[in-house]
């Protein structure tokens, strides 16, 4: 009877012990998963402005400059204005078609929004329209 008593003693505590330890990890694994989602946000928001501004270079009566412009409101409108700094657009050809493509680099999200400077890259295509 007595080593039950004496063992008792000894565990007095553990479960507040484990309770914390096993929240800490619970808590480390729900802000990771909110960051991966957070990160895949910010990275589908760009690639969709990315194709949009493509999409709107490509019009007969639009230009490559347009396209870039349309491309930097939508990401300053979704995500911010730091991640609308580096947009390119330029004519090329994709799938032997004339095409416009609109390239974004811009930080990728790691610690909420702040991350690795240019460490994201997408492109956006569209066929070109013309008025041939």
């Amino acid at each position: 009877m007595r080593l039950v008593g004496v063992r008792v003693m000894e565990e007095r505590g553990s479960a507040v012990a484990e309770f914390v330890m096993v929240v800490s990890l619970l808590t480390v694994l729900t802000l990771a998963v909110m960051q991966l989602a957070l990160a895949l946000h910010v990275r589908n928001t760009v690639l969709d402005a990315a194709a949009e501004g493509a999409r709107f270079a490509s019009l007969a009566d639009s230009g490559l400059s347009e396209g870039a412009e349309r491309t930097r409101d939508l990401i300053t409108t979704a995500v911010g204005p730091a991640y609308a700094h580096d947009v390119t657009a330029s004519y090329g050809a994709e799938g032997g078609f004339p095409s416009v493509q609109v390239r974004v680099v811009t930080p990728l999200p790691l610690l909420g929004l702040f991350g690795v400077d240019r460490g994201l890259e997408v492109e956006g295509h569209a066929s070109r329209e013309t008025l041939d």
